[in-house]
């Protein structure tokens, strides 16, 4: 079996930013805080699968939960710094789709 010559990190990284949704979660999180509603109204994700995304990046220190202490309680998630660091990135991958994936016909 052959030994692969990808660096650890960049597989790790690929790993985690490769998951379904994860890319659609950090970019509408570029947008500033949002609550869990927000994010699962803006999106085409599954409370669970939302639920589920939001632990991995904040367990990754991409995202951060903070839970503000109203009637009632509230939970906004926003990037970090580490999270932040990916707006570059992602705006080019935007950039490439616009030039590079054809639109969906709607009537499809």
């Amino acid at each position: 079996m052959e030994q692969s010559n990808i660096c650890p990190r960049f597989e790790q990284a690929m790993g985690m930013l490769g998951k379904r949704w994860t890319g659609l979660i950090i970019h509408q999180l570029m947008e500033g805080p949002k609550r869990f509603n927000a994010l699962e109204s803006s999106t085409a994700i599954s409370g669970r699968v939302l639920s589920d995304r939001l632990k991995d990046l904040e367990q990754n220190g991409v995202v951060s939960r903070n839970i503000i202490p109203d009637t009632p309680v509230r939970v906004e998630y926003s990037l970090t710094e580490k999270g932040k660091a990916l707006e570059p990135i992602l705006k080019e991958i935007e950039n490439w789709s616009q030039n590079w994936i054809e639109q969906l016909d709607d009537s499809q």
